[in-house]
């Protein structure tokens, strides 16, 4: 019997920071580290043939999907030590997969690009370095959508979600508790009322996500920029920290998921997952 892939959406960290040993990334790097790999069932006849990343780092005007055998890494992060832009993460790619992609989401609508030759972002090879540093298992990055439509992403993960009954995981790497770089830099993090309105905001999201229901999930999140706090934890146009979670969980089908909790920069980060 073919085992039936994980759905996984990780907190992925600032930058290449969780390779370079920052202490704030600890608890970050311990779930991909650990955690991640079990769910993946890493090591054991059940881990998944490939594994299907959808990125914050890539945004196009249609779902796009890396294809090549090999793919170079795109170092999308800048001011960093030298020894960040040597970082090799050698997994191969899947043309073959990349198909099985493509021809999914044809089927809900949506007429996704192949792309050879674009490099794997951080959003791919940093947290893949920590979940699978032997890099065996074939790699397909998938983008997100620059129209940041809600109903669009919960799409493509329905989709998607027909690739695990053949073995294929899937992961949403993205930052979805909070991602507005103006406010984390700016010292607001350290704000009572901040925090409070932050676990507001993450309450709803679990909420929503771990609704039980699909199509009421699917409502839910469609409605995501109106919750309270939305605009604070994801800018106006910066919504693409938060949208593979939204692809993560139309991946989830029926059934509820579950949720695990990371500390960063003394925010509580959430990280979703369906088996």
């Amino acid at each position: 019997m073919t085992h039936r892939a994980p759905v996984i959406s990780i907190s992925h960290g600032g930058g290449p920071m969780p390779i370079l040993g920052d202490p704030g990334h600890a608890a970050i790097v311990k779930s991909l580290s650990t955690k991640v790999p079990e769910l993946l069932k890493l090591g054991t006849p059940e881990q998944p043939r490939a594994i299907v990343l959808v990125t914050a780092h890539w945004s196009e005007r249609v779902p796009t999907i890396s294809s090549g055998k090999k793919h170079s890494l795109l170092y999308d992060y800048y001011g960093f030590p030298a020894e960040s832009y040597k970082l090799k993460y050698d997994a191969p790619g899947s043309p073959e997969v990349a198909a099985e992609v493509q021809a999914a989401l044809q089927k809900v609508g949506l007429n996704g690009e192949l792309d050879g030759q674009r490099g794997w972002d951080h959003g791919v090879f940093i947290p893949l370095l920590l979940i699978h540093p032997a890099a065996t298992i074939p790699i397909v990055q998938v983008s997100v959508l620059a129209s940041e439509s809600p109903a669009q992403h919960y799409r493509m993960g329905r989709a998607l979600s027909s690739l695990r009954d053949s073995n294929v995981a899937i992961i949403g790497s993205g930052f979805a508790s909070f991602h507005n770089l103006r406010l984390m830099f700016s010292g607001a993090l350290n704000d009572k009322s901040f925090k409070t309105r932050n676990a507001a905001w993450s309450k709803a999201v679990e909420n929503a996500v771990l609704e039980k229901d699909e199509g009421e999930r699917e409502k839910a999140l469609e409605g995501w920029r109106n919750w309270p706090g939305a605009f604070e934890m994801h800018p106006r146009g910066g919504a693409e920290h938060f949208l593979p979670l939204v692809v993560c969980a139309g991946a989830g089908g029926e059934g509820k998921g579950e949720r695990w909790v990371d500390e960063f920069m003394g925010l509580d980060m959430y990280s979703f997952y369906w088996t």
